[in-house]
């Protein structure tokens, strides 16, 4: 294997897929697609406590997942690179393709 392939793969999934690996935190990237938001608006948006948001985006943004910005008293937060929702959407659709090849298998069965 390429030397260069492995240490890139070992970044990956130290940081990305680590801070990937809690569905939460899937949520947050999804609503900051729709736009920048406020720990007070991904609070009421997700039904989560203000403090499990909090460490969620502090662990998004340690990865450069999420940036902010201050805006008056709060701080907006806002999608760091929009290709994170597509290899969201890539996952998600492969997840699709697996359970749709199960169900097919299962009415086989029957």
């Amino acid at each position: 294997m390429e030397e260069r392939l492995e240490r890139e793969v070992n970044q990956l999934h130290a940081g990305i897929c680590q801070a990937l690996a809690d569905p939460k935190r899937i949520l947050i990237l999804y609503e900051l697609h729709e736009g920048p938001k406020t720990v007070t608006e991904l609070t009421e948006a997700l039904k989560v406590p203000q403090p499990t948001v909090s460490r969620h985006l502090k662990m998004l943004r340690e990865q450069r997942l999420v940036t902010n910005v201050r805006d008056g008293v709060s701080v907006r937060y806002s999608l760091a690179d929009d290709r994170v929702i597509l290899a969201l959407d890539t996952m998600r659709a492969v997840l699709l393709g697996g359970l749709a090849q199960q169900a097919e298998l299962a009415e086989g069965l029957s």
